[in-house]
């Protein structure tokens, strides 16, 4: 296996021991990407792990613990994916220690490098997911292999494929990770505390010492300007210690930091002082790099090729459009992308980039929102007083959300087209009762439903909410016609099931992955609901789309879904939105307390028992681990009920447990011969018990903010005042951002812009689109104002013209074409 590989596992393993404090190296694991990039290039790892790798941890510093964890997880499975030998043991070739490439000031030498074992597949070209990088009118010659640049040839060309170089038009769409800017470059004496700035300076003095018994190395070196000195260290790259020398001179960029009263910068970025650059005051942009290639002498191959050719590209974005957006030309925007005149240049020409990629985007889902409602769907009339009567049966009514849900899925019953919505509320906001309506109105039309749920858990409730509503009433369904179907259901149950299902005979099928697995067929299916649906893949949901024809779909969400991502990814779906409780909810009060305080939360669930009600316990993992110092439900379970709560009686249910187990567990706390549940996760969605007025999360800095807002939607179901309480890992945790955001706020939709902008949009995203967000290389989900101007100008232009044929639209459409290609598809 790779070195790299093996040092990124290193890292992985020490930062589970260390409980994901962001410890494992001495700065933060984002401190190592710089170089352990360069050293995975010179292994020969493909350059899309490289840059997931490089994407990932880039803000590893600014997750929680869990996310880290997931986030290292996440890194682990790609690259076992990549690489099926991990884990496997195999002899170890050392790698010669080399100094970076960026230090040699020579280009690329000639020597081979090191043939191996392993075969790579080639790194993805650059251009290839860019947004109009390819049309009819891109010049023919921007295919040519790099080899026709001046001082390429083809051992330089080979070394290029490693960053995704392959021809001329890769190099156009090669954008810089970075830039210096030398035009504003500040004396170290002007230098402030927090600032991300650029420093030029002469290195004064340099030394390099072990730390940690000789397990971590520190290299510490002071620069001066004449105005000031500076103090620079990088930990574990001992190779620099030798590397700098007195008198050099080098620029460095990063955040000025403070150590004992004094500024520093703990693992800048860094370059020899290009004079050329100094003297010119220019903004110098700053590319990725492999073994071999230094910055300077790829600046100026790409310097080459930019001068050229970027005046010759013609812009596939439509006049009208360009010029309602206020957007520079194509052209421009990629000369000043590279080589930026002013910063106001440089942020144009970045606006213009990540514009097209959010207005390529929208256009697709435009699209795709079109061919959906192009087909026929069938009509189902609904009568009013039909409809009112069995809302009337209802023992609550409906909130004014629920009425317009109900009020937008008839409308789409009628139209004619089928379905294709979105139904997104707030914990408890009584999505369920929705989808029973939606179900209603079909099984009252002679045809089927079917609900698919990612748990057995939460399918089951969905089973036993559904068939007390849908059986209600002189009209209202058999019990037989409403059945469950999961993994853990009898073979023989199943059959029967199946059987059923064909000849009409069930109306609605409630189920998990189980729907889409084995010969389930129905009679007349019409109606697919998935529910959690960014639980589940694109094929999953296009599984059960196709058990019926042209069928209404109605995906549901208890995560509540930011602006940004709703007008993007859930472009092509109508959108219900249910932000109100139901009567009589009483919000949850939320406090934060410090691990010492916990025996104040088990007298506030002594208390609530007494008085008849239930609580939950929620810990972070099943069962202790060596690598990770945080409480697990089993051995707490013990002894909590040994200990603490020995007259009560504690219930524990986890992921673990067989499905028939579970259910006992979930049956008797909502029959309430479980006074306390102690849980993972896995009661996170789907359990609803109204007695229950406690929610008590340990570790609860473990968790991401929507899913601490989940937990806590398991209590504050009934009429009584309901409790979280959460307890981090520490006594410094106690101030974590997200524990003090759920303190504040009870609203899952302000509480979802928060984790999106803490986080980013992978929470939201679960497995919808795999390509969304690390697809995206200029424009960010996060910015709501240019997504909303791309969306605005690519509904202006499919109005007109929706299938891109007038003659200053079809240059759109050749690039539209080639960016979707054939296999983008579902997005719903």
């Amino acid at each position: 296996m790779y070195p790299s590989i093996e040092q990124l596992q290193k890292y992985a393993r020490l930062e589970a021991k260390n409980d994901y404090k962001n410890n494992a190296v001495i700065g933060g694991l984002a401190s190592m990407l710089e170089h352990w990039e360069s050293d995975a290039r010179n292994d020969g790892v493909n350059e899309d792990i490289i840059q997931a790798v490089v994407g990932r941890l880039r803000d590893y510093s600014r997750l929680s613990p869990a996310s880290r964890k997931d986030t290292l997880f996440g890194i682990g499975n790609r690259l076992k994916k990549e690489y099926p030998e991990l884990g496997k043991e195999k002899p170890i070739r050392p790698r010669p220690e080399v100094a970076p490439a960026s230090l040699t000031e020579s280009a690329p030498q000639r020597e081979e490098a090191p043939k191996r074992i392993q075969t790579q597949r080639p790194a993805r070209p650059r251009s290839e997911s860019v947004p109009g990088a390819s049309t009819s009118k891109t010049p023919i010659a921007l295919e040519a292999r790099l080899t026709v640049l001046q001082g390429v040839g083809p051992r330089n060309a080979t070394t290029l494929e490693k960053l995704g170089l392959y021809t001329l038009r890769d190099m156009l769409y090669n954008f810089p990770r970075r830039y210096d800017d030398y035009s504003q470059l500040k004396p170290i004496k002007s230098l402030w505390y927090g600032e991300q700035v650029t420093v030029i300076g002469s290195i004064q003095s340099v030394t390099g010492r072990p730390i940690r018994n000789g397990k971590s190395h520190i290299t510490d070196v002071m620069i001066g300007d004449g105005t000031g000195a500076l103090k620079l260290t990088w930990f574990n790259q001992p190779w620099l210690t030798n590397r700098f020398k007195q008198g050099m001179g080098i620029s460095v960029s990063g955040k000025v930091d403070q150590y004992l009263g004094r500024l520093i910068m703990k693992s800048p970025d860094w370059e020899m002082v290009d004079t050329e650059n100094l003297h010119t005051n220019r903004i110098v942009p700053i590319y990725a790099l492999t073994a071999k290639i230094t910055q300077k002498w790829l600046r100026k191959q790409m310097k080459q090729v930019i001068s050229y050719w970027a005046p010759k590209i013609t812009d596939h974005l439509p006049e009208s459009v360009r010029l309602a957006a206020k957007l520079p030309r194509l052209d421009t925007a990629l000369e000043n992308v590279h080589f930026p005149k002013s910063q106001s240049h440089l942020k144009l020409a970045r606006e213009r980039l990540a514009f097209d990629e959010i207005f390529f985007l929208q256009m697709g889902v435009l699209r795709q929102k079109r061919d959906w409602q192009s087909v026929m769907g069938r009509i189902f009339d609904v009568p009013e007083e039909w409809l009112q009567a069995r809302k009337d049966i209802l023992p609550f009514s409906l909130t004014d959300s629920q009425e317009k849900a109900v009020s937008d899925i008839v409308m789409d019953f009628g139209s004619g087209r089928p379905m294709n919505r979105l139904l997104q509320g707030d914990v408890g906001s009584g999505k369920t009762v929705v989808a029973a309506m939606a179900i209603e109105i079909i099984a009252h039309g002679g045809a089927q439903s079917a609900i698919m749920a990612p748990t057995s858990i939460l399918a089951e409730q969905h089973y036993r909410s559904l068939s007390q509503m849908l059986t209600a009433g002189e009209e209202g369904l058999k019990e037989s016609e409403i059945r469950l179907l999961v993994g853990d259901t009898p073979e023989a149950r199943k059959q029967e099931i199946r059987e059923g299902l064909i000849s009409g005979e069930i109306k609605v099928i409630v189920g998990t992955h189980a729907l889409i697995q084995g010969p389930v067929e129905f009679k007349d299916l019409q109606l697919a609901i998935v529910d959690e649906q960014h639980r589940f893949g694109v094929d999953q949901r296009a599984a059960l789309r196709e058990k019926g024809e042209n069928l209404h779909l109605l995906v549901m969400t208890a995560t509540p879904i930011p602006r940004s991502l709703a007008l993007t990814v859930h472009g092509d779906l109508d959108i219900s939105v249910m932000n109100e409780m139901p009567e009589g909810r009483q919000p949850i009060e939320t406090h934060v307390l410090r691990p010492r305080e916990r025996e104040r939360a088990y007298t506030m669930i002594r208390a609530q028992v007494l008085d008849g009600r239930q609580a939950f316990i929620i810990y972070p993992l099943v069962e202790e681990s060596e690598k990770i110092e945080a409480r697990a439900a089993v051995e707490e379970h013990a002894s909590l009920q040994a200990e603490v709560f020995r007259k009560l009686r504690v219930g524990l249910l986890h992921g673990r447990m067989k499905a028939a187990e579970k259910e006992e567990v979930m049956e008797k706390f909502r029959t309430k011969e479980y006074d306390i549940l102690v849980a993972t996760t896995v009661v996170e969605v789907g359990v609803d018990v109204s007695n229950a007025t406690v929610m008590l999360i340990e570790g609860a800095d473990r968790f991401g903010l929507a899913q601490l807002h989940q937990l806590r939607g398991r209590v504050g179901r009934g009429l009584e005042k309901s409790y979280c309480l959460l307890i981090p890992s520490s006594d410094d945790d106690t101030e974590n951002e997200r524990l003090l955001a759920m303190a504040e706020s009870n609203d899952g939709f302000v509480l979802a812009e928060k984790d999106l902008q803490q986080r980013g949009p992978g929470e939201f995203l679960g497995t919808r689109q795999s390509g969304y967000g690390t697809g995206l290389r200029m424009a960010s989900l996060t910015d709501i104002d240019l997504i909303e101007k791309a969306r605005e100008r690519a509904k202006a232009l499919f109005a007109i013209d929706a299938n891109l044929e007038k003659e200053e639209h079809q240059l759109l459409g050749e690039a539209l074409a080639h960016f979707w290609g054939e296999a983008k598809g579902d997005m719903s």
